[in-house]
């Protein structure tokens, strides 16, 4: 079954409509808002980029107008979104999808281009993920574009990801030694965590330029992007549930821009994601995508971690020179995480609840989102700009970061993102340090002299217990601005900002080996040669950690050493009985597990092949590992 249009484009579908009876607005986004999207909307043809560092010209011959596509697929559904250019009055509004099967392309679906943004979108259900298939966009007879959709690596022993982020706007043109070195890195997935574009209120044609830079790789593997704030027009975003910001800056929390264009934006970005957990509306009738996406055993949960966030302006005391920067060494980090503020929001939090009870796929667990749970960089732009606190970054409010950090304790998941433009690897600690997950933060694909940042303590010294061995000096246990534990474990510093060599241009890349239950987190600089057999990570990586260290909680006791038959690796899930938490579920690997549990009390297990809905054994007294005995269990 095929579908090629969802609810939430319904509005581009009505803009669409009117267009075909020459109704349509050369401002659809309002008359106060002339400014967005202007290369793409109107006499679009008549308009030439300017300034310095001008996008590609959106008039290019027309069999060129499909531009790019990206998909994923999951659970035997393929989504697959395709961008085009804009189109001339008079050019079919409809673009087709084709799939080459023994060795005959045959169409598979129409769908509108919808407008404004250009962009089209294709569903296809019962999809078969054991078969690489070759496809087709194509507009008119001469245009198209055309890649591969993958088979599902289900059998790949070890799972490979790129995780980018921060694509400056200001180095215009390709960018061949990123797209050169991943090809030869072959990831199965790539994961851009925001920030594809920094054309702020030229949406499309920033979009476009993005993928032009990265179509090679998108065209034939599973792509995961979801828009930060800049991809949206903001300096710095909080959502706050969606509602309209009335501060220049968004300080106060809500959007800036109007809904039709956030829409936009989030349709062109994400709409070829699985389809949204809970796909209800937010204030002003903006879009949501947090979802989950398995690829070769390996189960991402996608969220939106701007998008709930309370602003700080009127909400906290103001602590530095604007209302989401900190410099007073003397205030008290606990007077800013006040009752009532959010970060992922309840909704979010439910389905990261549900998502760590569901292995139906998985063996391995990982979070993605946009920023870092912690503040992790000294020096903001210069040397001389050190910041106390950014609140910009997930470390605040606290409480929300820590209910987060929880959260992905529970399935053993790691956490990547991006947004900082500073690559470091972290272990969160939430009540201590240590207890929390292992946390991956990618560079900046493309920095700037701008967005520079610098790990770099006051007092140039490590903290107490750092990295064995580690060629940088500053790692080991430390607290952000916020009072927020973290133990630092690899950064990487831009050598000089006005170097484009050695300002931390790169991208991480995320190894998941299933076997082993171990993620190496890898960070390479933008112009090293892989192909070219220089191997050279930036200094302090690679980092290789185990599945079961995401949850850091020492043991204080035991529950009796499990033995299954019937079943291999089973879903496990351990109970507190007095209080009712969920300490965590995870999937074991074999047929023997002993589960550790962090105080005295009883506790209950659940058990089963993918969630914990299948055996339960409740009552079990916690006790030292030797004394807790064994228990064997039919599934």
């Amino acid at each position: 079954m095929i579908k090629t249009l969802c609810a939430a484009c319904l509005g581009s579908w009505l803009f669409l409509t009117a267009e075909v009876r020459g109704e349509v607005a050369a401002l659809p986004f309002g008359a106060d808002y002339p400014q967005l999207d202007s290369l793409a909307v109107g006499e679009w043809w008549t308009k030439k980029p300017t300034g310095p560092n001008p996008p590609p010209p959106m008039d290019v011959p027309r069999d060129e107008v499909v531009a790019f596509a990206l998909y994923t697929q999951d659970h035997g559904v393929l989504k697959l979104s395709a961008q085009l250019y804009p189109l001339k009055p008079g050019e079919p509004r409809e673009a087709q999808l084709e799939f080459q099967r023994d060795g005959t392309w045959m169409e598979a679906a129409r769908s509108p281009v919808l407008y404004p943004g250009w962009s089209a979108h294709f569903r296809v259900e019962k999809w078969d993920a054991t078969k690489d298939v070759p496809y087709r966009v194509r507009h008119g007879e001469r245009a198209m574009f055309d890649g591969v959709i993958r088979r599902d690596p289900r059998d790949k022993p070890v799972v490979v990801v790129a995780s980018m982020s921060c694509n400056s706007s200001r180095t215009v043109g390709s960018r061949p030694e990123i797209v050169d070195n991943l090809k030869q890195q072959d990831p199965d997935l790539l994961f851009f965590a925001g920030d594809q574009t920094y054309r702020h209120t030229e949406h499309t044609a920033g979009w476009i330029e993005f993928g032009l830079q990265f179509r090679d790789l998108i065209r034939d593997r599973p792509t995961i992007t979801i828009p930060d704030d800049h991809d949206v027009g903001h300096p710095n975003l909080w959502g706050e549930g969606g509602k309209k910001s009335l501060h220049q800056n968004g300080a106060d929390g809500g959007y800036i821009y109007p809904p039709t264009y956030v829409n936009m934006v989030q349709r062109q970005q994400t709409w070829h994601l699985p389809d949204p957990v809970d796909p209800a509306l937010i204030q002003q009738g903006i879009t949501v995508y947090f979802t989950r996406l398995r690829v070769g055993g390996i189960d991402f949960a996608i969220i939106e971690d701007r998008k709930f966030k309370s602003g700080p302006l009127g909400k906290i005391p103001q602590l530095g020179p604007r209302p989401d920067h900190i410099n007073d060494p003397n205030y008290d980090p606990q007077t800013i995480d006040v009752p009532d503020l959010e970060l992922l929001g309840e909704r979010q939090l439910r389905f990261l609840d549900a998502w760590s009870q569901d292995w139906t796929g998985a063996e391995m667990k990982a979070v993605l989102s946009q920023t870092a749970f912690c503040g992790a960089v000294h020096l903001h732009g210069t040397r001389d700009n050190r910041l106390l606190a950014d609140l910009d970054c997930n470390g605040w409010p606290q409480s929300g970061r820590n209910r987060a950090l929880e959260a992905i304790r529970r399935a053993r998941a790691v956490h990547l993102c991006g947004d900082q433009h500073l690559a470091v690897a972290v272990k969160h600690g939430i009540d201590e340090w240590g207890d929390g997950p292992y946390a991956f933060t990618s560079p900046a694909l493309v920095n700037t002299t701008i967005y520079g940042r610098w790990w770099h303590p006051l007092d140039e010294k490590p903290g107490p217990n750092p990295v064995a061995n580690s060629p940088l000096p500053w790692t080991g246990e430390f607290k952000d601005g916020l009072g927020n534990k973290f133990t630092m474990l690899a950064y990487a510093n831009p050598k000089e900002i006005r170097n484009e060599r050695h300002r931390g241009d790169g991208y991480g890349i995320v190894r998941f080996d299933k076997p082993a239950r171990q993620i190496t987190f890898e960070c390479w600089p933008r112009f090293s040669d892989v192909g070219g057999g220089d191997r050279t990570q930036c200094p302090g990586w690679p980092i290789t950690t185990d599945m079961a260290d995401n949850d850091g909680r020492k043991p204080q006791a035991w529950l009796p050493e499990l033995h299954f038959e019937g079943a291999a690796n089973p879903v496990v899930q351990v109970i507190e009985d007095k209080s009712g938490e969920v300490l965590y579920t995870v999937r074991v690997l074999g047929t023997v597990f002993q589960p550790a549990v962090f105080a005295a009390g009883n506790y209950t297990i659940n058990i089963g092949r993918d969630t914990p809905h299948g055996v339960t054994i409740k009552g079990f007294e916690a006790k030292n590992k030797s004394a807790a005995g064994r228990r064997t269990l039919k599934l």
